[in-house]
């Protein structure tokens, strides 16, 4: 057997003599990825993680700059920057972990002076929205599970910025699971720039000599007919509603076996009734939510634990008695049959048949065995919480959730987490029982078994918990499977999308020059940044930067809150437009030191007409407070006929928002025209009106111009474009005041009919 002396070590300028054993599929992963934008996939457990040090250590020696490590999860942020500050030879307080938990500007100062910064995606979303860090001295990227790069996730918009900012970009995804087929795994590198994919599986010679077996199994687990009956008591109020739903016309058939994809398709048919404003959508959608609800009380029993199913409707309960409580809270809590299940579960003195089956499991892996350390993974943090007391006696246990709190269940701060997982890897207890927190690259140490307290029906999450056992030594993994009941579903569903999966992966590897095709096709189709709408004086593109390369003169103001709308990353990605992130008192944008914006979309709108929240009215009175233009956009369609509002209404609380308020009320279509809407004010404020900006809590003094014009602008309700005409032409307020008809009549814009009105007001006796 080789001693660790044996081992070759990686010789590099950039890493630490020692600190990385020479592995010939490491550095070929990553000389491909020096090469351009790669999506490297490697299984769990083999370094993903040293082939992306292997690449920033190149960049930083041939290229300088800054590289960038995100990671989805801070334990994952902390564990990478213990991993680069003990193989990078630089100066280790150069490597930074920046997260939610470090302040703003001590961010910006520290990502300005790192030249490595390991980060979640929010933080780094967040301060390019805010305007608080740039990335164009980033020479690499690194994108840490980036399976995650779908949707609005962070990891998206992060990569589409890097493209267009950097000097000299270079993107590095890292993942054992990219995607559950080839369309997926695509979309995943479209999305973040990559052309390249390097694969390496277990059946590379290379990556075998690092590998052992390892054994699935699957223990089949027949429940007592207590909790039989628990769950059927509960199915009958499922198929209640089924019914309910069927007599509405939205679910065909006689089968209560629905899949959550057939659920889905309900309710995009109930939505459809609701969007045509008919009475049978808003009654259908509140009977899906129930049964949505029960579905998963069954699921607890069945596949969990009776704890966690008493904690989720007392849960229940608790939402039905608050205010505000739905009507389908209230009416699933008020079921005679819902509170005899309740009753039957508080009367079961036993436990779920998966606990003593875990304990004996656990007993021959770490007593018969000769095993040390075991993780159990389950999807319910109630769950962990109870398997740690039940599992507690006979072993030394502790649990690794998430940070946070949940009604009942409190989250680990993340000094808790990380002391957990260092007293694990430090052998100072043998059992780990963990929720989803822990399967996403976390280095927790190889152990002897990895327990799924039930299956899990997607092919990623599976691999990832799987991937913690086999890798210095032959390794189990035991299933356990509730008979007749989801878990047999989610088994199967997760072993067919995982051979899908391994396929897709296979296919890719043989096929690398046709995917890379496809991928270079699927990245040149993929827009650098999104292009702004032209200017209120139609002289170009909001977004175009300046002609003679200044710095953007126009700054918006974006309170915190609106971080996750479309408008606040459209907006930062405008060359001509600096954004700004901070927690406003009022408003939503603000665009100088007269004009905030306060941002609602239709539906938030019609609900404070219907329901108890009348807060709108509170944040337009704040606004108008401390802003002289307050504006309010409407954003969305079907204004007048997405809710059973009379058309009356809707005229009445827009007229109170203009006449009670002095609001401007514009509406947009969508989120890319609220973008281009507050990107126009802001350039007309700050550009052409030469106005500044400012965040300010109360309303600024008119200027004496402004009050002059705005009594003049009241005369005969004549408007501030007359005014301002007439106080140019006569020189003072009194002046306009004792002008005659043919005075008034020969400035441009004022006609007969205006002079004749400002005179009657003007010169009429007062009539109490």
């Amino acid at each position: 057997m080789a001693t660790q002396s044996d081992v070759a070590s990686i010789s590099h300028p950039l890493i630490v003599e020692g600190a990385l054993e020479e592995r010939a599929y490491q550095l070929e992963l990553a000389a491909q990825a020096r090469d351009g934008h790669t999506l490297v996939c490697l299984p769990t457990g083999l370094g993903k993680t040293t082939v992306s040090a292997l690449v920033t250590a190149a960049r930083l020696d041939t290229v300088g700059g800054t590289a960038v490590l995100l990671a989805p999860t801070k334990p994952l942020v902390q564990q990478h920057r213990s991993f680069y500050r003990e193989v990078l030879d630089v100066d280790p307080e150069t490597v930074v972990a920046l997260t939610g938990d470090t302040a703003p500007d001590a961010r910006a100062a520290a990502f300005t002076d790192a030249a490595v910064v390991i980060a979640t995606p929010q933080v780094i979303e967040n301060d390019l929205i805010g305007s608080r860090i740039d990335l164009t001295d980033v020479t690499h990227l690194t994108f840490d599970e980036c399976h995650r790069a779908t949707g609005n996730y962070a990891y998206v918009y992060i990569a589409e910025r890097y493209h267009a900012d950097a000097a000299a970009p270079l993107v590095t995804g890292m993942s054992a699971s990219p995607g559950g087929d080839e369309a997926a795994i695509l979309q995943v590198c479209a999305n973040l720039g990559i052309d390249a994919v390097a694969v390496m599986t277990e059946e590379d010679a290379d990556v075998a000599a690092h590998t052992h077996d390892t054994d699935v199994e699957w223990e089949q687990i027949t429940l007592p007919p207590e909790l039989l009956q628990i769950r059927d008591t509960v199915q009958e109020v499922i198929d209640d509603r089924l019914d309910g739903l069927r007599a509405l016309g939205v679910l065909s058939g006689s089968s209560n076996e629905l899949s959550h994809r057939q659920m889905n398709q309900i309710r995009g048919r109930l939505q459809g009734l609701i969007d045509r404003d008919a009475q049978e959508g808003y009654q259908g959608m509140s009977l899906h939510a129930e049964v949505m609800k029960l579905r998963r009380a069954v699921e607890l029993i069945e596949t969990q634990s009776v704890a966690s199913f008493r904690r989720y409707l007392d849960r229940q309960d608790n939402a039905a008695r608050s205010s505000g409580a739905s009507k389908a809270t209230q009416r699933l809590i008020g079921d005679p049959a819902i509170q005899r299940a309740i009753g039957l579960a508080e009367a079961y003195e036993g436990t779920h048949p998966k606990f003593s089956q875990a304990r004996i499991l656990l007993a021959q892996t770490l007593g018969v065995d000769g095993g040390s350390r075991v993780i159990i993974f389950t999807e319910s943090r109630d769950t962990a919480e109870a398997l740690v007391t039940f599992l507690a006696p006979s072993f030394d246990v502790r649990r690794f959730v998430g940070q946070g709190d949940r009604s009942g269940s409190a989250g680990m701060t993340q000094r808790a987490q990380q002391e957990t997982l260092d007293a694990f890897r430090a052998g100072e207890f043998e059992v780990l029982v963990s929720t989803s927190v822990a399967e996403e690259g976390l280095d927790v140490p190889d152990v002897d078994l990895v327990l799924f307290f039930e299956p899990v029906p997607t092919a990623i999450r599976s691999i990832q918990r799987k991937g913690r056992t086999g890798r210095q030594a032959p390794g189990r993994v035991v299933v356990l499977l509730a008979e007749d009941t989801r878990d047999e579903a989610y088994f199967w569903i997760s072993r067919r999308r995982e051979k899908q999966m391994h396929s897709e992966l296979a296919a890719l590897k043989r096929s690398a020059a046709e995917i890379e095709s496809s991928l270079g096709a699927h990245t040149a189709a993929r827009p650098a940044g999104q292009a702004g709408l032209a200017d209120f004086d139609a002289d170009g593109p909001a977004g175009e930067a300046p002609a003679d390369g200044d710095a953007p003169g126009v700054e918006v103001v974006i309170d915190q809150r609106e971080m996750h709308a479309p408008i606040a990353r459209d907006l930062a990605q405008r060359e001509a437009i600096a954004t700004r992130l901070e927690t406003l008192e009022v408003g939503d944008y603000i665009l100088s030191d007269r004009v905030a914006v306060e941002r609602k979309t239709v539906d938030d709108f019609l609900e404070t007409l219907v329901g108890e929240d009348r807060s709108l009215f509170a944040q337009v009175g704040a606004l108008a407070d401390a802003y002289p233009r307050p504006v309010v956009i409407l954003e969305g369609t079907g204004l007048y006929d997405r809710r059973n509002i009379h058309p009356n209404a809707i005229r009445g609380a827009l007229a109170s928002l203009v006449t009670d308020y002095g609001c401007s009320v514009l509406q947009t279509a969508d989120a890319a025209a609220t973008a281009a809407l507050v990107a126009t004010i802001a350039t007309r404020e700050q550009t052409d009106r030469e106005r500044t900006l400012h965040v300010h809590g109360q309303k600024a003094a008119r200027t004496l111009s402004e009050q002059q014009e705005y009594v003049v602008a009241s005369i005969a309700d004549i408007g501030p474009v007359t005014a301002q005409r007439l106080l140019a032409a006569f020189g003072s307020v009194e002046a306009v005041l004792t002008a005659t008809t043919e005075e008034l009549e020969a400035v441009h814009g004022v006609g007969e009919v205006t002079a004749e009105r400002i005179r009657r007001v003007v010169g009429s006796g007062y009539q109490d």
